[in-house]
């Protein structure tokens, strides 16, 4: 296992800036850091800049649906347990989190889920090839309310243009989120890409059933948050 907390460092695609960031560590409970030490090297993938096969990573051709952002990886061992025929690739910066869902697809036995720790769009654009993916799951994604931060959100045209670019042409993005305004904000900003549809009514979608309900979403369930899903197509398919 490498040095998880180490500073990475990446040049710019236009060669004349340098971007950086740390990689978000935090504590780590008994189990999660056992996870790390004892499964890292099992089902993590190393950041790289050469694009992924994920036939070899899965052996096999299912499809293929990229989480990211998973936090804890609740939702994203509930999921890929409940479908083993389609392959699941979770993005998360956070240690912990990682951490946990190492121990969940050990001790879950799951052979179809792998993670990558690093930075979202720097793993799109350098390892995922385009018309590859057969969906995208982001779950509450951080809202960043304030609005003089509103340009760190995630989720805004340039990304979502990112996202079209990975899909197959009958692929889709699932976004929920629990804060209005930034709920407002996502429907807004999809509908500045062309390639994407909205058929849902409103723009919100009902209740996916798989989707399981996490610990985090409850709290806000008790705490009177409305939860908003908005799924996105690109090519109109029926929603499952």
């Amino acid at each position: 296992m490498k040095d998880l907390d180490k500073r990475v460092i990446l040049e710019e695609k236009d060669g004349k800036s340098i971007r950086s960031f740390v990689l978000r560590g935090g504590r780590l409970t008994n189990l999660q850091e056992r996870a790390l030490q004892n499964y890292y090297d099992d089902y993590v993938i190393e950041f790289s800049r050469n694009i992924l096969d994920f036939e070899k990573i899965f052996e096999n051709k299912n499809p293929v649906i990229i989480e990211i952002g998973f936090g804890m990886g609740e939702s994203t061992a509930e999921i890929a347990a409940k479908f083993p025929d389609n392959n699941y690739l979770g993005i998360e910066v956070f240690l912990a989190g990682v951490g946990r869902l190492l121990h969940d697809i050990h001790d879950r036995g799951l052979k179809n889920l792998r993670i990558i720790r690093f930075n979202a769009v720097d793993v799109l654009q350098e390892m995922i090839s385009g018309q590859s993916v057969a969906g995208f799951h982001i779950f509450f994604p951080d809202p960043w309310p304030k609005k003089k931060h509103h340009k760190r959100r995630l989720l805004q045209a340039e990304f979502f243009k990112l996202l079209s670019r990975k899909l197959k042409p009958e692929g889709y993005i699932y976004c929920v989120t629990d804060w209005t305004p930034y709920a407002e904000w996502i429907i807004d900003e999809a509908r500045k890409v062309s390639e994407l549809v909205n058929s849902s009514e409103n723009g919100y979608c009902k209740p996916v059933s798989w989707r399981p309900i996490t610990k985090f979403e409850s709290k806000g369930i008790t705490k009177k948050h409305s939860i908003h899903e908005i799924w996105l197509e690109i090519s109109g398919i029926p929603r499952p």
